[in-house]
């Protein structure tokens, strides 16, 4: 994936300290997270309160020249382009998200996470968030490898398993589109009314837009800066089919309880907005999937 002499975002940040708040904030946050976003409204309470007594995290400008921090910025700025892009032809505007760079834990709008939480975006604050050792989990837990493998032109070296770590950051940011759209919001009204197989099914279903969606940026960029090369879109294919629920489970998770897709599911549904740089090709919502 050709990526490097291109700028970055400017809205890729670092975790930093803590920020401090006031208690009516903290309940106006919780009902926001409850009634707007579906959270459970203890959760909700509780995560607003504790974000406004000290213990969200505060985020500062990347000051990080390090491989993986440029990488990120770069293909932030990529989404960037290419949604904004997007939303001109539907007649609206594109607000771009923040990306917060985080190492070993996070607070969120949406509560507290790990490392271990992967990549996620959080609806209520509008943020990506990305551990540092993201490139590393999935180089050695994915198999996804970070350096061309059998090359010794130093040019080459970090291109293999570019574009499948793109493709994961496509995918949250493709969460964020759904919360522009109201798609998210539609989701998260619905589950209140489903029982949880079917909440299940409906967050299966949420999840093959986002990587449709990244499908959809991934061809549109294509055309835009022609950023991929030879084997990128088999990175991706593998990384979608590594992530998918019968694969991480092993078998242990009825299919009832999958959240994500299966293997299969997701890698058809970012085939096809790979294919036809389309969103209205992402309508998982109707239909078999």
């Amino acid at each position: 994936m050709k990526w490097r002499d291109r700028s970055g975002s400017s809205n890729v940040r670092m975790s930093g300290g803590k920020a401090a708040g006031g208690g009516i904030f903290g309940i106006i946050i919780g009902l926001v997270l409850w009634l707007v976003f579906g959270v459970n409204p203890m959760t909700a309470f509780q995560t607003g309160q504790s974000i406004t007594a000290g213990n969200s995290t505060s985020t500062q400008p990347l000051n990080d020249e390090s491989r993986d921090s440029q990488f990120v910025a770069v293909v932030l700025a990529d989404t960037e382009a290419v949604w904004q892009e997007i939303f001109q032809e539907m007649g609206s505007s594109y607000r771009e998200p923040q990306l917060v760079l985080f190492n070993g834990r996070v607070n969120s709008a949406c509560g507290s996470a790990t490392s271990a939480t992967g990549p996620f975006y959080c609806p209520a604050d509008q943020q990506v968030y990305l551990d540092t050792s993201f490139f590393a989990e999935m180089s050695n837990n994915l198999g996804i490898a970070g350096d061309q493998q059998g090359s010794g032109d130093a040019e080459n070296q970090g291109k293999a398993g570019d574009f499948a770590q793109a493709y994961v950051i496509a995918h949250e940011v493709g969460h964020h589109v759904q919360t522009l759209l109201g798609t998210s919001q539609k989701v998260n009204e619905a589950r209140r009314q489903l029982s949880e197989i079917q909440g299940n099914q409906l967050s299966v279903r949420q999840e093959l837009q986002a990587d449709c969606y990244a499908g959809v940026w991934a061809n549109r960029n294509q055309q835009r800066v022609q950023f991929l090369e030879e084997g990128d879109i088999e990175e991706a294919l593998n990384a979608a089919s590594q992530i998918g629920d019968d694969r991480l489970t092993q078998g242990t998770v009825m299919p009832d309880n999958f959240t994500h897709g299966t293997s299969e599911q997701r890698v058809n549904w970012f085939t096809r907005g790979l294919q036809s740089g389309d969103i209205r090709s992402c309508d998982t919502f109707s239909g078999a999937i």
